[in-house]
């Protein structure tokens, strides 16, 4: 089985954040257990950004086991579409989204089993097909 991770539960594991850390740390040793864990290019740049250098990232990924996996032209247009499909609906601009969190869904759902994340509500509605696994709802 391969679970793509969002960057809200490698950010609970590494921060350790005392509310979901656990939870979240659990939740990824399952999805390592039953099978890969990948992270596209969004997640591989949110998380870049909490280190000194390329060498401590990588390293850090490495041994968490999350492979990179690249977004793909038809996961991109997807994104695109949904994300289009937002902005001129009847979101409000408070409460829409980013393209980024489109990037990641539609990275998973083209790639992946699962996507472990702690946005259920934006992925469930968004991306119905993809099975969620939310470690803040255990």
């Amino acid at each position: 089985m391969i679970t793509a991770v969002d960057s809200s539960v490698l950010i609970d594991v590494l921060g350790p954040d005392p509310t979901h850390g656990e939870r979240s740390r659990v939740a990824l040793r399952a999805a390592y257990d039953a099978g890969s864990l990948v992270a596209c290019d969004v997640v591989w740049a949110e998380m870049r950004v909490h280190f000194a250098d390329d060498a401590a990232f990588d390293t850090t990924v490495g041994d968490l086991g999350v492979e990179f996996s690249a977004i793909s032209s038809d996961a991109a247009r997807l994104a695109g579409a949904l994300w289009r499909r937002q902005l001129h609906g009847s979101v409000s601009v408070r409460k829409s989204r980013v393209v980024a969190d489109f990037l990641i869904g539609a990275h998973a759902m083209a790639v992946a089993d699962a996507l472990l994340t702690r946005d259920r509500g934006f992925y469930r509605k968004w991306f119905s097909g993809l099975r969620i696994n939310d470690p803040s709802a255990r």
